[in-house]
């Protein structure tokens, strides 16, 4: 077993022990072992997270936790796709030891297996999880549990309920997951005993609907493009050969809403689709905001650059207005925790499966290794007695979450769990064994979006990424030279030596995950 921190034994005979922090507490009091809150959206980026950034939205209530916590600078996925994201988050394992490596028909998590929550059941807590599941298997590990089917509906969702039915809620999902996670809390949970609640939204997945309250927000705001939305990808075949491309692949109807009778687009019955379930009075409020958009914008005949740059507006139009329920959802979290008394006592974490592009590139989606998609926000809002504030600039990983739960119940950490436990970093510690460099790796080729199977090494400066399967293709950037990764200065004299060190790094660490891909594609010394 990986070492436990002295600090936060916890069994279930003892409960006085966990948590216990001794510098902060008054010894005199009986600790009682911490509670966790894990709230988790799809696509949400941190560009669109006004505590990482100003440009776009203001985002109050994710801002509270970052505010009374602590903000992550530099955390980042292992495979930036949603279902390999929660299997590498459940299990504290990079994708090829989890199994669930894609989101293909045949990738089916397989729930047998060991995972932070039955490890955490083990140690004497509550499990619950609320909201999307995307594992395919149904959820194993969990006291409790409702899951909305596959993606999820915005409007008028399905629920799975442990008893295996399938029932239809009215309403928003955002509110709706929100509304089942506070009913778990008030009237489900044994107040008695210590929690781990999965707060697990939709949002801000394709195709961005927002509620009809919210439908009228940022129309007057135009959003800054970024200086490399007409990306030509000069140097880089495998960005070339996507399919996520805002001015391309963005569906008018499905993706833009532009809906009319007779017009077509590969996804206009998917759309039409989702809009069945909404309910008269949704219906009509939808309508009312978006008809009159739909007929300026085909009135309009909108070509070539001038469509391009429409295209983006209204993409972050409906983006930022599904990010607005959701930060107004997180805040009823937190007030609920507040209002209970529970606040102090939990640590309460937000995070996204990953990044995401708002147009960087021309870019929307995932998937590629590249800063916008492996970066994901996380804030914590700390529990009384964690003196730590700011920022943590340390390189975390998503498999570093179930240590991290584990090591602060006080549970034993096994020895193949592949992440690294956050708790001394929380804790204000800067330990000097700390990674240095990040190991990633995509597999879902060929699928939607075309983007090429690929695994790669980041390091504080540089990022050396190997594009594979029906292409061979590596790429360097020196992300202090070139943050925006434009320029592949893979081959370029004077970078033989980064590079040969970045190959036995990369090795180094396929080795030390055992990613089977070496034996494939031994990399050279």
């Amino acid at each position: 077993m990986k070492s436990i921190n002295p600090n936060f034994l916890y069994t279930a005979a003892s409960l006085a022990a966990v948590g216990s922090l001794a510098s902060c507490q008054n010894k005199k009091e009986v600790a009682k072992p911490l509670n966790i809150v894990y709230i988790m959206t799809d696509d949400h980026t941190a560009q669109m997270m006004s505590c990482y950034d100003t440009r776009y939205i203001e985002t109050p209530n994710l801002d509270r936790i970052a505010r009374d916590g602590v903000r992550f600078t530099n955390s980042f996925v292992t495979n930036s796709l949603s279902g390999p994201s929660r299997a590498c988050m459940i299990t504290g394992k990079f994708s090829h030891k989890n199994g669930f490596t894609d989101n293909t028909w045949n990738c089916v998590f397989d729930g047998t297996q060991q995972t932070m929550p039955k490890l955490m059941q083990q140690a004497g807590y509550q499990t619950a999880i609320v909201g999307k599941w995307h594992l395919e298997s149904l959820p194993t590990g969990f006291d409790f549990w409702e899951i909305v089917p596959g993606q999820g509906h915005y409007y008028n969702p399905d629920f799975i309920t442990q008893n295996n039915d399938t029932v239809r809620h009215h309403g928003y999902l955002t509110n709706i997951i929100t509304d089942k996670s506070i009913d778990w809390l008030e009237n489900k949970r044994d107040p008695e005993k210590p929690f781990i609640l999965f707060i697990h939204h939709k949002a801000i997945h394709r195709n961005w609907m927002a509620d009809t309250c919210h439908l009228t927000l940022y129309e007057d705001k135009e959003f800054p493009l970024p200086e490399n939305y007409f990306d030509t990808y000069e140097g880089r075949p495998a960005a070339a050969a996507q399919e996520m491309s805002v001015i391309k692949d963005m569906d008018l109807i499905y993706d833009l809403k532009m809906w009319q009778p007779g017009r077509q687009s590969r996804l206009k019955e998917m759309y039409e689709s989702i809009c069945s379930r909404m309910d008269s009075a949704q219906r009509a409020a939808w309508d009312n905001f978006y008809n009159p958009l739909i007929d300026q914008f085909y009135a309009a005949d909108l070509k070539g650059e001038e469509l391009a740059r429409w295209k983006f507006q209204r993409y972050m139009r409906d983006y930022a207005k599904t990010v607005k329920s959701l930060d107004e959802n997180v805040g009823r979290v937190l007030d609920y925790l507040e209002k209970e008394g529970l606040l102090d006592n939990t640590l309460v974490v937000y995070a996204s499966d990953q990044g995401f592009y708002m147009g960087e590139h021309g870019w929307f989606d995932k998937r590629f290794m590249y800063e916008e998609s492996m970066r994901t926000p996380l804030v914590m809002r700390l529990p009384k007695g964690f003196d730590k504030r700011g920022d943590i600039p340390q390189m975390v990983q998503n498999i570093d979450y179930a240590p991290t739960f584990l090591d602060l119940a006080g549970a034993p950490i096994p020895d193949d769990i592949q992440g690294e436990s956050m708790l001394p970093l929380l804790k204000g510690e800067q330990p000097a064994d700390w990674r240095t460099s990040m190991y990633y790796h995509f597999y879902e080729y060929p699928a939607e979006h075309a983007v090429k199977r690929h695994y790669g090494v980041r390091t504080d400066r540089y990022k050396l990424i190997h594009f594979y399967n029906d292409i061979d293709v590596w790429e360097l950037y020196d992300l202090q030279d070139d943050p925006t990764e434009m320029h592949n200065i893979f081959g370029q004299e004077g970078t033989q030596t980064v590079t040969r060190e970045l190959m036995q790094e990369l090795k180094r660490l396929q080795i030390r995950y055992e990613d089977p891909i070496l034996e494939e594609y031994p990399i050279e010394e």
